[in-house]
């Protein structure tokens, strides 16, 4: 007996999501290990769940949805780290659109259209979920590098400018925000790259 088509496609792009476990980013573990996108999406889905009472507005099914497929696309180029993502042709979301069509691509419509919906949706802030995903992604990521083994040279500095836009509202974003910053000055003193 064999599964439904639906179902093989469904298991096809499952395993491609794999591939977000071996993709890593520019961000090490508190055990020296370079950080998956798969890890730091499971962190980014955690942060939404436990701040999500904070934002009774906020649909949290609607927003660990963003969270959890905003990165899907880097399955295909790998994550490109912030301070590099001017250099591309293309630019970031353009490729990584381009990237999550490629990987949704054997599922069934519907379920290609609500990720796509959600993706673009992500991208354009448009929504209150939107930019609570957005900003706790930024948030997430400064987070790691506050904790993490980080190698010798790493620049915590463009950690106290990286995404602002998104961080600064509503104010607990910005009172997290303070404190991230708070300890990003400190492993930055400590670094010796002040």
């Amino acid at each position: 007996m064999s599964a439904p088509p639906d179902i093989i496609g469904i298991l096809d792009f499952l395993r491609a999501a794999e591939g977000l476990k071996a993709t890593t980013r520019n961000a090490w573990t508190s055990a020296g290990t370079q950080e998956s996108v798969a890890e730091h999406t499971w962190r980014l889905c955690l942060m939404a769940m436990v701040l999500h009472p904070r934002f009774p507005e906020v649909d949290i099914a609607r927003l660990l949805k963003m969270c959890l497929i905003h990165d899907l696309g880097e399955i295909i180029r790998g994550d490109v780290p912030a301070p590099d993502q001017a250099g591309l042709p293309a630019g970031k979301a353009t490729e990584e659109r381009q990237d999550l069509l490629t990987v949704i691509q054997s599922l069934p419509k519907a379920s290609q259209d609500e990720i796509i919906e959600l993706w673009d949706e992500y991208e354009s802030g448009s929504t209150a979920e939107a930019r609570l995903a957005k900003g706790l992604d930024k948030l997430e990521t400064i987070l790691q590098h506050t904790q993490g083994m980080n190698p010798p040279g790493f620049d915590y500095g463009f950690n106290l400018g990286y995404g602002r836009d998104y961080t600064g509202t509503p104010p607990l974003l910005a009172d997290i925000r303070a404190e991230l910053d708070a300890a990003t000055s400190k492993r930055r003193d400590e670094s010796g790259r002040g």
